[in-house]
């Protein structure tokens, strides 16, 4: 069964470039992460989340740090699909503005009903782990944690800045979605450039399909060539940061988003299907193969997977 990984085209309400995906999982789960809704974009997204998870029982949200550009609207998220299943590092991350959107990220961090904490190499029921002897089959989702080290410390200074209110970029955990026999993509949430040359040695890379770039593509997130080296991705999405302060990953497949818009994954046994709501836009490294579906948007091209 296809899956599709979808990353929206957003702004907070303070029109900072934000973050937003979903992943309409092969078995019964769907997930979520990071969230960033404004007024003008909140319905259509939501609706379009309600109708995509419909038939699936298990929604998780992966909330990656609370920054408002992860966190914006996720008060009205929660209202109309009602998330059961928070997922983000344990944190004490405290702001002297408190926005709304802030003090729901903390009411869902701080309901031990609701929330699970993640780390490297955690386990989850139906997440990466899946009990065959519950008769319900809800299958795995194939999302793994290869960060945080709970007990690094460098990361324990980067929590502390957290709750002091001062950053939380670094606070982000490091993940991959995979799909057995096809894709493989990292999500790094905004941990930034400085920060990764610290840990970089604590964390094992590897292979993958798709990197979404940290920090939304700026310099400032910049993951360093022997890291790239290891994760060897086949494309690197850009997000949606102001050009000026974007890296564009010289010598390597890029899509970047702020001219894209959003971008749909289409993944099969070893092949994804890429495609955008710009039909301006373009690529020439992708092979065509006809896959050409307007409720997707419009087809950039495809590629094989490493695993297939």
């Amino acid at each position: 069964m296809s899956v599709i990984v979808k990353s929206f085209s957003v702004e907070d309400k303070n029109g900072e470039a934000g973050d937003m995906f979903y992943i309409q999982h092969g078995s019964s789960n769907f997930t979520i992460i990071d969230c960033c809704l404004n007024d003008n974009s909140k319905d259509a997204i939501v609706d379009e989340i309600n109708e995509k998870r419909k038939e699936k029982s298990i929604t998780r949200v992966i909330s990656t740090h609370p920054d408002e550009d992860h966190i914006c609207g996720i008060e009205y998220l929660d209202q109309k699909i009602e998330i059961l299943n928070f997922y983000c590092v344990e944190n004490s991350a405290t702001k002297s503005d408190a926005s709304d959107s802030f003090k729901h990220y903390c009411k869902l961090r701080d309901d031990n009903q609701i929330h699970f904490f993640v780390y490297k190499d955690c386990k989850r029921q139906w997440m990466n782990k899946n009990d065959e002897n519950d008769g319900k089959n809800y299958g795995s989702s194939g999302i793994n944690f290869l960060w945080p080290v709970t007990t690094n410390e460098d990361y324990k200074d980067a929590l502390k800045k957290a709750h002091d209110g001062i950053a939380y970029n670094n606070i982000s955990p490091i993940f991959t979605y995979s799909l057995d026999g096809g894709v493989r993509i990292m999500w790094m949430g905004d941990i930034e450039h400085d920060f990764l040359e610290k840990v970089k040695n604590s964390i094992e890379w590897p292979k993958i399909d798709i990197l979404f770039a940290p920090h939304h593509g700026r310099e400032s997130g910049r993951v360093s060539s022997d890291v790239l080296k290891k994760l060897q991705p086949s494309i690197i999405v850009i997000g949606e940061a102001p050009s000026e302060y974007l890296n564009y990953y010289s010598g390597y497949n890029t899509i970047t988003q702020n001219s894209a818009g959003d971008i749909v994954f289409l993944c099969d046994t070893g092949k994804v299907h890429v495609y955008v709501s710009n039909y301006n836009y373009s690529v020439g490294y992708l092979n065509n193969e006809s896959c050409y579906n307007s409720d997707l948007g419009h087809y950039l091209g495809s590629f094989d997977t490493l695993e297939g």
